[in-house]
Parts: C-alpha cells; sequence; structure tokens
C-alpha cells in the first residue's frame, strides 16, 4: 500500500478507522462531525484497561478484523493511551496504527501529554472524572458506596459486607482530589455538580481543569506530527517507552520471539 505520506499528498480525504475506548464517546464523535477525514468510529467497553491482557486481546482482534470489513482505511486511529501497557504487543498488519502519545486517555481529554504531567506533577492523588467515566461507570462516591453495600449485605450478611466494604475501599485513602475534565458539553453542570457530590461523600478536594480539544482534532485530521503521536508502521509492534517523552515506541515484529 501506498505510505502514509503519499496519501497525504493527494487531495482525497482520508479514509480513517477509530478503536477507542467508550469513555471518549462525546468527545470523539464532537470533534469527527466537523473532521475533515472520513471516520468510523468503534468503541470498546469502558474498564478493560483493568485486564490489560483483555484489552490487548480485544484491541487486536479489532485491527485483524479490519481487512474482511470490505473497506480500505487509510490508517486505524487507536482512541487509547498506554492504558497499564495495555497497548504493549499490539501489532499493526496491513495498515498503519495511529497511537497518541499519552499514559491513558486523560492525556487525550486534557489535549497534551505536558498538560497531564503538568497536573499531575503539582496536584497529589487526583481522581478524574469526565462525561464518558460518570455515564460509563459508577464513580467513587455515596452512590456507589451505597449500591454495593446493599449487593454485599444481600449476599453475605451485614457484618460481612461492612468489612467487604471497608477492605474494598481502602484504595480511597490514597486520593485526596477530585477533578473533573470540563469539554463544555450539555448538561455539564449536571455533571459537574455530581463530582462535587462524589469528594464531598469522600473527603476529597474538589477541581477543575478545561478539556482541550487539539489532540483530538490532530488525531482525527490527520495531522499526526511525531512530538503528539507515534505512527506503527505494518509488521511493527507497539512497546512501552515510559521513561522517555514519547511514553510509547515500536519495533519490528518478530513472529519467532512471539512464538
Amino acid at each position: 500500500m501506498n505510505s502514509l505520506k503519499e496519501i497525504k499528498r493527494t487531495d482525497r480525504r482520508l479514509k480513517l478507522k477509530v478503536v477507542a475506548c467508550g469513555v471518549l464517546a462525546r468527545e470523539l464523535y464532537r470533534i469527527a462531525a466537523a473532521a475533515k477525514s472520513i471516520i468510523d468510529i468503534q468503541l470498546l467497553p469502558q474498564g478493560l484497561h483493568d485486564e490489560p491482557d483483555k484489552l490487548r486481546q480485544r484491541l487486536q482482534q479489532q485491527i485483524d478484523a479490519l481487512p474482511e470489513e470490505g473497506m480500505h482505511y487509510d490508517a486505524i486511529l487507536l482512541g487509547y493511551g498506554l492504558c497499564c501497557n495495555g497497548l504493549a504487543g499490539i501489532t499493526a498488519r496491513n495498515i498503519p496504527l495511529i497511537v497518541p502519545r499519552g499514559h491513558d486517555c486523560i492525556t487525550i481529554l486534557l489535549g497534551s501529554k505536558e498538560t497531564y504531567k503538568d497536573y499531575f506533577d503539582t496536584h497529589g492523588g487526583v481522581y478524574w472524572y469526565s462525561p464518558g467515566w460518570i455515564e460509563r461507570s459508577l464513580q467513587p462516591g455515596k452512590e456507589r458506596y451505597e449500591r454495593t453495600l446493599q449487593q454485599y449485605t444481600e449476599r453475605y450478611g451485614e457484618d460481612n459486607a461492612l468489612y467487604l466494604m471497608e477492605t474494598e475501599n481502602s484504595w480511597h485513602k490514597e486520593y485526596s482530589l477530585a477533578t473533573y475534565i470540563d469539554w463544555e458539553m450539555p448538561d455539564s453542570e449536571e455533571y459537574k455538580g455530581y463530582a462535587r457530590e462524589c469528594a464531598a461523600y469522600l473527603g476529597w478536594g474538589y477541581d477543575e481543569l478545561p478539556g482541550d480539544k487539539g489532540l483530538l482534532q490532530h488525531l482525527l485530521n490527520g495531522d499526526w506530527n511525531n512530538d503528539e503521536f507515534l505512527t506503527v508502521p505494518p509488521g511493527s509492534i507497539i512497546v512501552p517507552n515510559v521513561n522517555s517523552p514519547g511514553i510509547v515506541a515500536c519495533k519490528p515484529y518478530n513472529k519467532e520471539a512471539k512464538s
């Protein structure tokens, strides 16, 4: 196939396949509506990063299935960061992969890995909230606590349920700040109010940070500069590079080493 440079020198629009985490749904569709590329979006369930092997398997399945869909794409865009090394080992087949340089989806929502790092370095114990996270998973807070307690009580009895809740929620002590990423979506005030209530219930502070559409715009418009994106050519595999500014890298795929 033609190289990406050759394709982008032509006048035709890029045809791009996006495979992304469902937490980015609202932001992705908002940017895709105005993108200059032809874009198909496929969302995978939120939470796959909790089991990196499962995330890797699902992504590779989607990548491998694309040639069978009958439509030619110029590139496959992954709407993920490194995500607990879930992208490590992902292999580009006959279509280049484009990967945002970031540790997770928060980088994508904030618009750059630099913004993410600056905030992370100056704010300890941050737990992030966004419309996608609020809609697609029950976030830490009163509602989650009460619902889980009820389920445990029905299964194991009251005393055991209280013990399980104390053990299960011990990780809350590692956080002290709930930060909402504000893309000024419809119903933003409702989402912010929910995040504030969660923070108050947990005894955390609360902060808001404006989202930045720049990184997603560049991704969907085909503006893949090396500072923001990793281009994985066919026959190459994604590898972590967390100690470098680039965060992710790639190398030629070695079938013998894999087997």
